[in-house]
């Protein structure tokens, strides 16, 4: 299985790494490897909060994902999607930004009548209102995630009481709301604040949209048999039930549901990506071939093996990383922090979730066996 799965992932890295060869010889082989290396540790969390919604797909809807979707994230969110923010801020069409990419002229007054900025220079000047953006968006995930009531809980002291104080409505708002106003007030400059406001704002309204349409397929009924479903279920490797795979219209709003959720992901990949290489073809290739690919592979792994199932705190664990990360996007408003750290801290935090779960299950194994008394051990 494991080969099947991530046999076509290695394929295209080698393929990709050739290419990337013939492209620009051993320099853009090295920085299209090292753009695989840094999507890869940056989007783990990524690959097991898409497991958590890819398992209640269909599997037309799962393959979907796997085909369209991979279009989506190499093509869209790795080549396009920087282009377009040419397009918007700087006034340039995708052609030209694409030929300023590609060839940068020796005085940049060919398209600038300043000539005082550059394709990367005009990426890294779009990084406030992204940044508020994707940081709103995944705020909402996390937040709707912890202030919920849960019967598993990891980080019990705090998750608990975090839990008690969801009971407010929309608290989840209120908090993101406050945390964007403080981010435009006090990160972002004169000149950005008003499009950090905006940015945020169509950031949590894109969240609400989404994942209202997305709860709007889901009736009562289906919910009660998904509860009764994993009870019995419980503590056995499993893959996803039958009943817990959307079909129709809840397929199709999972879907895009999902795939807004893996641009929030790629932002700040996107925008690391070009302090290491502003060659888009090189950020296709290293980002979004290999990368994205990968993110895939790990994230069908997560859902055939029945990963999360077995080590139920690692969907706690990704949620605090998307905490972080969303905190990280905001405060780089005005702060510039190196992406080896965005990429340790959800990497820590689901090392620390994979760990409790070996450490819950062990005990719960030892209280079946009669060596420990039969509690739920938490972390």
């Amino acid at each position: 299985m494991v080969l099947r799965i991530f046999g076509l992932s290695g394929l295209v890295t080698v393929i990709s790494l050739v290419a990337a060869f013939l492209y620009g010889g051993p320099t853009a082989l090295f920085l299209c490897l090292i753009l695989g290396i840094l999507e890869v540790s940056l989007s783990f969390d990524n690959a097991v909060i898409n497991a958590t919604v890819l398992r209640r797909m269909s599997e037309f809807w799962q393959k979907i994902f796997l085909t369209v979707g991979i279009l989506i994230a190499v093509f869209g969110m790795r080549l396009l999607f920087p282009l377009a923010i040419i397009w918007v801020t700087a006034g340039l069409n995708p052609v030209q930004a694409f030929d300023l990419a590609l060839n940068p002229p020796a005085d940049d007054a060919a398209y600038f009548p300043d000539g005082s900025a550059s394709y990367e220079t005009l990426i890294t000047d779009a990084h406030p209102q992204i940044a508020a953006f994707g940081g709103l968006f995944l705020a909402l995930l996390f937040l709707n995630f912890i202030f919920e009531e849960r019967e598993i809980t990891w980080l019990s002291w705090l998750e608990k009481p975090l839990a008690k104080a969801g009971k407010l409505d929309m608290l989840s708002i209120v908090v993101s709301g406050i945390a964007l106003v403080l981010a435009a007030e006090f990160l972002a400059d004169d000149d950005n604040r008003a499009t950090v406001l905006l940015a945020g704002l169509l950031g949590m309204i894109t969240y609400i949209a989404v994942d209202g349409l997305g709860s709007m397929f889901h009736t009562e009924d289906v919910e009660e048999d998904l509860d009764e479903a994993g009870k019995e279920l419980e503590g056995k490797r499993t893959g996803p039930s039958d009943l817990a795979k959307a079909t129709g219209k809840a397929g199709f709003f999972l879907f895009l549901y999902l795939e807004v959720l893996d641009a929030s992901f790629s932002f700040d990949g996107v925008i690391g990506a070009f302090a290491i290489t502003a060659d888009p073809i090189i950020i296709a290739l290293g980002l979004g071939l290999i990368g994205a690919m990968f993110v895939r592979s790990i994230t069908v792994y997560l859902v055939r093996q029945g990963t999360l199932s077995e080590y139920v705190y690692l969907e706690h664990g990704a949620h605090w990383a998307i905490g972080a990360l969303a905190t990280i996007l905001l405060v780089s408003i005005g702060v510039h922090i190196n992406e080896i750290i965005t990429g340790l801290v959800g990497v820590a935090f689901i090392g620390a979730a994979f760990w409790s779960s070996i450490r819950r299950n062990r005990k719960a194994a030892a209280a079946e066996t009669g060596n420990e008394p039969a509690t739920t051990p938490v972390a």
